[in-house]
């Protein structure tokens, strides 16, 4: 019996990002890096800057019995996008873009109709917050955007 579908369901998220060809050109990242990597426009899953958890979960009885259990949980995540001019306009516009492919590919489609429920590893998921942050570093402007991926899931 699984205690939380939160494995299976991070693995599902990567699997589907790394599917899509809107973020064909972000490089997508599991957890934080070791490395610093000179990518311009990145994703982590499981990580954002300032978070103190990469998944955030409860679990509670589904009803009398105690036969199954309901497990809500959210996942942290980061998107960048950062360039070697001042312009920040353009970087804000590029990190929305690629938050704006996150969710479109998590949105059920034909050739994806399991895409909302990660792949049938939860019930279902949603973008549900973000905050925008924006710098400019010796290297460029920068523009980041963590949000929070939370699902609902039966185990």
């Amino acid at each position: 019996m699984a205690t939380s579908r939160v494995p299976a369901a991070v693995d599902a998220l990567l699997a589907i990002l790394r599917a899509s060809p809107a973020l064909a050109g972000v490089s997508i990242c599991d957890g934080p890096v070791a490395v610093n990597l000179t990518d311009r426009r990145r994703l982590y899953v499981g990580w954002a800057p300032g978070s103190e958890q990469a998944v955030e979960l409860s679990q509670e009885f589904n009803g009398a019995g105690a036969r199954t259990r309901d497990e809500a949980f959210s996942i942290s995540c980061y998107a960048e996008a950062r360039a070697g001019d001042k312009d920040m306009a353009l970087r804000r516009t590029a990190v929305f873009a690629i938050v704006a492919s996150v969710e479109t590919a998590l949105r059920a489609t034909v050739a994806a109709p399991e895409a909302p429920t990660l792949n049938g590893t939860v019930l279902w998921s949603e973008l549900t917050t973000g905050n925008l942050t924006q710098e400019q570093t010796q290297d460029g402007a920068l523009a980041g955007l963590a949000f929070t991926l939370s699902c609902r899931a039966r185990i």
